[in-house]
């Protein structure tokens, strides 16, 4: 017996459920929110509903798979994008200045099967990592700026370069965008099994080669986290983020 939901209206229910509820908590807690809760779970149905019709034929070719995998680079970097009121050029290179060199060890040492059923799935999880992380990065670096900015104005009376005096203003800051990655790899096993280790279960494997994922996807998140934040950190510092705010 499978141990993935069935699809049908019981599935459908449950969905519209959870959506209600969710939206229901965001109105009535004034977090003015509901309206993206509905909005968010409607795209993410529309959107793995096509995925899922599209999946297959993905699968059967190396290039289409390619091919998936830039297009999540791009939304992945219009999302990041939008959050920190940049062009998606610049939050492109955090995204893949992290994920490619991992990637390409994961691959390289053949601990992830250069085959499109393998890829594809760890590819996802590290380039969502990576958005998150450069997102996160941008947006506390840029609201650092624009609270202390006086902070800011004093390091350059002080005679700090601009971009001196915008790193010591919003490093600290950035540095909390590494928070849920570390809190996922501290508490993976006890608190969650997050999604690498739940699927290669649900593929058949045994456990042990379903921890073996998800701790190489855990580590491998570090790393990449690491660099994008650090990357954002410089592209903020540099006024590449978020127009002229601390200039």
């Amino acid at each position: 017996m499978s141990a993935a939901p069935a699809v049908g209206p019981l599935l459908g229910l449950v969905l519209l459920a959870l959506t209600a509820v969710a939206a229901l908590l965001a109105r009535l807690g004034g977090l003015g929110l509901a309206r993206e809760v509905v909005v968010a779970a409607a795209r993410a149905t529309a959107q793995l509903t096509v995925v899922s019709l599209l999946i297959t034929a993905v699968l059967g070719s190396a290039g289409w798979t390619a091919a998936f995998i830039a297009g999540m680079v791009g939304v992945a970097a219009l999302t990041a994008g939008r959050r920190v009121s940049a062009p998606p050029w610049w939050t492109a290179l955090p995204i893949v200045a992290g994920v490619v060199p991992v990637l390409a060890l994961l691959l390289g040492s053949t601990l992830v099967p250069l085959r499109p059923v393998a890829v594809l799935p760890i590819a996802g999880i590290l380039i969502g990592g990576a958005m998150t992380a450069t997102a996160l990065a941008g947006r506390r670096a840029l609201d650092e700026l624009r609270t202390r900015r006086g902070e800011y104005e004093g390091g350059l009376a002080l005679g700090l370069m601009p971009r001196d005096a915008a790193l010591e203003v919003c490093r600290p800051a950035v540095a909390l965008a590494l928070v849920p990655v570390l809190d996922q790899t501290r508490t993976v096993g006890l608190v969650t099994l997050p999604g690498a280790f739940v699927g290669v279960l649900l593929g058949g494997a045994d456990p042990v080669q379903a921890g073996a994922t998800q701790l190489l996807v855990l580590i491998g998140l570090l790393a990449i986290e690491s660099a994008a934040v650090l990357i954002t950190l410089e592209l903020a510092a540099t006024g590449r983020l978020g127009g002229v705010a601390h200039r």
